[in-house]
């Protein structure tokens, strides 16, 4: 279990905000200059289908090298509540625009960084029986971030 003291509590929360508003990952990286303790990342590079992600962000030591990757040109950031508290349980799958399922994922998050061709895809993301959709166009080197943020049941 991770308990946050009141500091990193708060630095968890101003980085947290700050992927919630889609800020550029140059500019989180720069929030905060505190070292990470790399035993604390558990982060591998995996591939499904061809196409190379990651996820994670459990603690605020991976929440800052996973936010410091570079490469992943789909951020997905999943939450909850009004303030966009990281939830590290949803199912995502990303579709080309045809449909065809190019990525299929159980139970990850908060933070999940994906590197695909150029071209339009659907990120249909999956908790407790609810579930969102949203459309992203990739092109060239620019990432895009979808921001998944749930309601309290």
């Amino acid at each position: 279990m991770f308990i946050m003291t009141p500091i990193r509590s708060l630095l968890f929360c101003a980085l947290s905000g700050l992927v919630l508003l889609g800020v550029s990952p140059n500019v989180r990286a720069a929030t905060n200059s505190e070292p990470i303790n790399q035993e604390a990342v558990q982060l591998s590079p995996q591939t499904q289908n061809g196409v190379s992600y990651l996820t994670g962000g459990i603690g605020l030591d991976e929440s800052q090298a996973l936010l410091q990757t570079r490469g992943y040109n789909l951020h997905i950031v999943s939450s909850v509540g009004p303030k966009g508290e990281y939830l590290p349980d949803v199912d995502i799958t990303i579709q080309k625009a045809g449909g065809e399922s190019v990525l299929s994922l159980t139970q990850v998050g908060p933070i999940v960084y994906v590197k695909l061709p150029d071209g339009k895809y659907e990120v249909i993301s999956r908790r407790n029986g609810h579930e969102n959709r949203q459309n992203v166009v990739l092109s060239g080197n620019a990432g895009q971030t979808v921001n998944v943020n749930w309601r309290v049941e």
